[in-house]
């Protein structure tokens, strides 16, 4: 949906989202600048809790991302 018609039926719009829980994009000059939800079914205590169960661990993140005989060698060319 461009800007202009949002901006001139945004009530409207508005009801619609919380009718059908469908989601709007808002266009300006034909790019995404928004996207329009409905508000989430869950009681969170705080916002972090809505973004539970989106994360994907793919390997240890305590473990340094570089290894430590990688960090040796840098260390040693830069001296």
């Amino acid at each position: 949906m461009n800007a202009s018609q949002f901006k001139a039926q945004c009530l409207a719009v508005l009801d619609e989202v919380a009718r059908t829980g469908e989601t709007v994009v808002i266009l300006k000059r034909g790019k995404p600048v928004a996207r329009l939800t409905g508000p989430s079914d869950e009681k969170c205590a705080v916002p972090q809790d809505t973004l539970k169960g989106t994360v994907d661990f793919l390997g240890d993140v305590l473990e340094p991302v570089v290894p430590e005989d990688a960090l040796e060698i840098l260390s040693e060319s830069s001296s």
